[in-house]
């Protein structure tokens, strides 16, 4: 995932592109981007 710049803020974007939500401060895309990384990972183990 990457983070990016955008006029409305900080944008959370996936590896494929996809567009994962847009926060206007960048903890808050850090702290989105933990979240989904925690998920992501709970999920792979059941």
């Amino acid at each position: 995932m990457t983070i990016r710049k955008v006029k409305s803020g900080y944008r959370l974007v996936s590896k494929k592109g996809k567009n994962l939500g847009t926060y206007k401060s960048k903890a808050g895309a850090q702290k989105r981007e933990r979240q989904v990384e925690f998920f992501k990972k709970k999920a792979a183990h059941g």
